[in-house]
């Protein structure tokens, strides 16, 4: 299994990890990241219900200025065993390393716990977020529908009636503005490792029942893989690391992609990939600093050969040649006299 931050789980966190999975041993686990490596932090075993002793194993585990990983155990099962609870603690006193690096490492982790035991997960930076009350308004949260904007009920009109399709010469068609559906934190974690180059591909895929923007695909990618990375049946958005040299400079430039496969997609779905795209893109450009370099906009993969993205990095200056240009005639003048040819005997010359 490939880690894209390079950090894997020590022995003893894959061993207790093993246990718990198996077995009621456990309740509660820390994990941290030590010496590039995730370690077993703290473990403590049920006593009473999840409940009634949350609070007193969760919240004296979280240090006020240094991020962690806690699993904590449900008394409910699933089809692989027992449910778990992950949180993933990142306290605003820690510094911005940390913070990156145990975001990046989250999906590590999770793939070595597995990720069919975790119920659900949550990201805090406060207390009062992980404590016992703050996991219920969770709950809540999530039960809730999501408070909508104009915007987004135009699309939730759209999603629940049918489609007008008969369009006339006095039709009157709105333009909706874009949407900026929540984005999963996998997806914005995915984002922040491309940033940091540690991953060259991140794929994105809008979850229009949930309304969220979802990470899809970080495969690592090199050019002549690009093209197998576009559906051709769905809609997606895809950033993309392009490595290549351009008069004599190495460059990586990066690249937006969104990728829309014409008719093979329904009307629904072009509306929120192209309400959602706006929004996605000026938050990768100005909250996580990303700066892309091209945005481009597809039907099917053939068309990303080297070359075609190579001229849209690159565009060719071409030179203003006046190929075969008519001169200018003097100002005010008919211009000189010319010299024509005789008329031949016997006719008359114009």
């Amino acid at each position: 299994m490939s880690h894209q931050t390079g950090i894997q789980a020590g022995n003893d966190v894959k061993d207790i990890f093993a246990k718990a999975r198996n077995g009621d041993q456990y309740r509660v686990i820390k994990v941290v990241i030590e010496a590039e490596q995730l370690t077993m932090g703290t473990t403590g075993k049920a006593s009473k219900k999840w409940d009634q002793e949350y609070d007193s194993l969760v919240v004296p585990l979280l240090e006020d200025d240094v991020p962690c990983y806690v699993l904590y155990r449900l008394d409910s099962t699933n089809n692989q065993g027992y449910e778990w609870i992950f949180l993933a603690w990142s306290p605003d006193n820690s510094t911005v390393r940390h913070k990156m690096l145990y975001a990046a490492t989250r999906a590590t982790l999770k793939k070595e716990f597995g990720g069919g035991h975790i119920k659900d997960e949550i990201f805090g930076n406060t207390k009062d977020e992980m404590n016992l009350s703050g996991y219920r308004k969770y709950l809540t949260v999530q039960a809730a529908p999501l408070p909508l904007t104009a915007a987004e009920e135009e699309l939730r009109k759209i999603k629940l009636n049918e489609v007008q399709t008969d369009i006339g010469v006095d039709t009157k068609q709105q333009t909706l503005q874009g949407v900026a559906f929540p984005i999963h934190q996998d997806a914005i974690a995915a984002l922040e490792r491309f940033r940091d180059k540690r991953v060259n591909y991140v794929q994105l895929e809008v979850d229009a029942e949930k309304e969220l923007i979802r990470l899809s695909n970080t495969e690592p990618t090199e050019l002549k893989d690009l093209p197998l990375r576009i559906p051709k049946e769905s809609a997606r958005y895809h950033f993309f690391l392009y490595k290549h040299s351009h008069e004599g400079d190495y460059l990586e430039s990066t690249v937006f992609i969104y990728s829309m496969p014409g008719y093979n997609c329904s009307i629904r779905e072009r509306m929120l990939y192209s309400s959602c795209k706006n929004p996605l893109v000026d938050m990768v450009e100005h909250s996580l600093q990303i700066e892309i370099e091209k945005k481009l906009e597809i039907d099917n993969g053939d068309e990303l050969t080297g070359d075609f993205l190579y001229e849209e990095v690159h565009p060719k200056q071409h030179a203003h040649k006046q190929a075969f240009a008519k001169p200018k005639g003097p100002t005010g003048k008919r211009g000189v006299r010319r010299i024509t040819r005789p008329a031949p005997e016997g006719e008359e010359r114009d």
